[in-house]
């Protein structure tokens, strides 16, 4: 009964993710600001791989971190044999070692490292109902640092871990030229907080990106202090989003940006 909720899981997300063809072109539209070809990109929270196969239609190499054994068997079938995509089954946060994971195996996408997100989600936030993290299972955990002293310096990383954002950039030492970390209106501070260390890697132009709609809400960058406020004026039912992080040499070569 476990595998077949499991897998009823991985299906929804399939559908959700894999199977739409303008979800598909909007996340081309989106990263393309981002990676090209040949470029490398990091996908951290893999998922099923939305971002995955939206960086490999762009022309980039692929390092797709996942730790939820369900999700890695995924993107092993659809990617395994890509030279271009380096699968690591593994979490992402601020050191290497072993930390429990609470698995939601019926809405896979929501698993995470964060039990402060799992306690937000069911204080009887809206939108949140419902919801049920079934088991905690150990997994191992890497650092950025260590990621791009194995695999070399990328151009973007996208970091999507339900509410252990900060630790992951905690694990970062140096800005690379652009990332995005997902945001939630029942945990805005973890944003602030992720907004915080940007500004200490050295970041200071942001945009946002609200729920799964791939655009980005302001023509020009704002500054972090503009980001925080417009995070704390968003209404509940925002509910999440992906925030970017740009540095100084965010754009060099890119004439293809649309903002």
């Amino acid at each position: 009964m476990e595998f077949l909720k499991e897998w009823q899981g991985i299906w929804k997300s399939l559908r959700v993710y894999r199977m739409d063809s303008a979800h598909a072109r909007a996340l081309d539209d989106l990263y393309r600001n981002f990676v090209g070809h040949d470029e490398l990109a990091f996908d951290i929270g893999a998922h099923v791989g939305d971002r995955t196969a939206s960086f490999r239609r762009l022309g980039a190499r692929v390092v797709a971190l996942e730790p939820q054994k369900s999700c890695a068997r995924v993107l092993k079938l659809l990617h395994g044999l890509d030279f271009g995509v380096t699968i690591v089954e593994s979490a992402v946060s601020d050191h290497e070692g072993t930390l429990s994971f609470a698995v939601n195996s019926a809405n896979p996408t929501v698993s995470t490292l964060s039990r402060e997100f799992v306690d937000a989600a069911n204080a009887g936030a809206k939108g949140w109902e419902g919801q049920v993290w079934d088991k905690v299972i150990e997994v191992p955990a890497t650092t950025l640092d260590r990621l791009i002293a194995i695999h070399g310096e990328p151009a973007f990383v996208k970091i999507d871990v339900e509410g252990a954002e900060e630790q992951v950039l905690r694990g970062l030492s140096r800005p690379v030229a652009a990332l995005s970390f997902e945001f939630t209106t029942i945990q805005r501070a973890v944003a602030y907080a992720c907004v915080a260390r940007c500004v200490e890697l050295g970041y200071r132009r942001f945009n946002i990106s609200l729920g799964e709609s791939q655009r980005m809400t302001f023509n020009l960058p704002i500054d972090a202090q503009a980001m925080c406020q417009h995070i704390a004026d968003l209404p509940h039912e925002a509910n999440s989003g992906d925030i970017y992080a740009l540095a100084d040499n965010w754009k060099a070569g890119r004439s293809h940006a649309t903002f």
